[in-house]
């Protein structure tokens, strides 16, 4: 029996995307979820086969899934316009939220009661941190060379401390080489018919880029001109634009980088704020990515000058924001015409399956990354060669949150807490050793 599909007008594309946006809490898998019993079950304005063969097409490209797939919905319904809504409606929310909490975090960081929250949140990301892993691990690594490839990519992150976008890049060209000479070891499933031919979009997929890249641009050439390539903003925009472009395998995947850089590169915040940040962005809808917006705000927000603390805040923020996912909507606009013909390229798929894979080592390197950092006080580099290995100092063993870890270990694997009842009892608990003087 055939599905009887809908087209909405661009009204309610809106009021429903608009609902979407504010309900997204969850991270990529619940979102996904929502916007298929919204958009799929209930409205029957995409059919199953579009929504699924969208969802594969954006794990393609590098930056949150789901807002990507918000955006494809709404240009499959609406066009370009219909793109724009879509998609701006799913990250205004959380984008305002986060602002909001970010300027409060700004003020208040110093606060005892404040700090005290904050340390349960901790506890809760590390747990939250390893339990994306064991789900992205379980799901990604069905194949030796797969298992291989994330202990490289594992080590390459924590021993020999390479880059990032390097460790991702390198994963992807073994994963095309072999896609081509042995598909069977990344246990790749054969493709469907090709299908039929038909004109090739180069001229709106030019456009798009044309279009997009300038957009994409605009902010960092007026601060170029204004500020100058040393201001903070210059370099927060640098640095989460070439992060936009390497952001394969969803926020956990680059968040290693993020927090590397943004706390032992620049000095902009401290591994804990780091880990707050991450707290404030799962409580928050909209895609977890959104934490870069955290960091350009107190990036700004601590080094202002011209601008005062609290606009220069803002202006990070809004920066980060903007050069995060205007090259979303590139990617979509650009690419979405071609989605049939991609769908069926083999070595793509290869390369998307060595990134998923090494993906797995990046997670297990953050969740070190956070542990370390949450559980210790001192955390040295030890280099031997070209190896350097962070270790704590067994000493400075901070039991409060080695404690509170542990009780949000059992409520996230043992009791299986959703993630907002869980922060909900960490930050009680948190707030609870503050006023028992622990």
């Amino acid at each position: 029996m055939s599905e009887s599909i809908q087209t909405p007008t661009f009204g309610e594309l809106v009021r429903v995307c608009a609902r979407i946006g504010c309900l997204s809490f969850g991270g990529p898998a619940g979102q996904i979820a929502l916007m298929h019993q919204e958009l799929v079950e209930e409205r029957r304005w995409i059919t199953e086969e579009q929504y699924l063969h969208a969802l594969n097409f954006c794990h393609l490209l590098p930056g949150p899934e789901a807002q990507q797939l918000a955006t494809w919905i709404g240009w499959k319904l609406h066009g370009v316009k219909g793109g724009l809504a879509a998609g701006l409606l799913f990250v205004i929310p959380g984008a305002l939220v986060i602002l909001a909490l970010s300027m409060l975090y700004g003020f208040a960081a110093q606060l005892g009661w404040f700090a005290a929250l904050f340390l349960g949140i901790k506890a809760a990301v590390l747990g939250i941190v390893v339990q994306a892993l064991l789900r992205v691990a379980g799901r990604a690594l069905d194949a030796p060379l797969k298992r291989a490839i994330a202990l490289a990519a594992f080590l390459a992150l924590a021993v020999f401390s390479l880059p990032f976008p390097l460790v991702v890049l390198g994963a992807g060209l073994i994963g095309t080489v072999v896609a081509k000479l042995r598909p069977d070891l990344l246990a790749l499933k054969p493709a469907g018919p090709a299908p039929a031919k038909s004109p090739r979009p180069w001229r709106s997929s030019l456009a798009s880029i044309a279009i997009g890249g300038a957009a994409w641009a605009a902010p960092m050439v007026a601060i170029l001109l204004l500020l100058g390539p040393d201001h903070v903003l210059w370099k927060v925009g640098v640095f989460f634009s070439k992060l936009a472009v390497v952001t394969f395998g969803g926020a956990y995947a680059v968040l290693a980088y993020m927090a590397q850089q943004s706390v032992e590169g620049y000095g902009w915040l401290t591994a804990g704020e780091m880990a707050d940040g991450l707290g404030l962005a799962e409580t928050t809808p909209g895609p977890l990515i959104m934490v870069t917006q955290f960091v350009g705000y107190l990036a700004a927000f601590r080094a202002p000058e011209p601008l005062g603390p609290l606009l220069a805040g803002v202006l990070g923020a809004a920066l980060t924001t903007w050069v995060t996912f205007v090259p979303c909507f590139v990617w979509i606009f650009t690419f979405a015409p071609w989605m049939e013909r991609l769908e069926h390229a083999a070595t793509l798929k290869g390369g998307l399956a060595a990134i998923t894979a090494a993906v797995v080592g990046v997670i297990a390197n953050l969740s070190l990354w956070f542990a370390l950092h949450v559980l210790f006080a001192r955390v040295t580099t030890h280099h031997v060669g070209p190896l350097g290995i962070d270790l704590p100092d067994p000493a400075s063993l901070q039991w409060v949150p080695a404690v509170l870890t542990v009780v949000a270990a059992v409520l996230i694997f043992r009791l299986r807490l959703g993630l907002i009842k869980v922060l909900g009892v960490m930050m009680v608990l948190g707030l609870a050793t503050s006023a028992a003087g622990l």
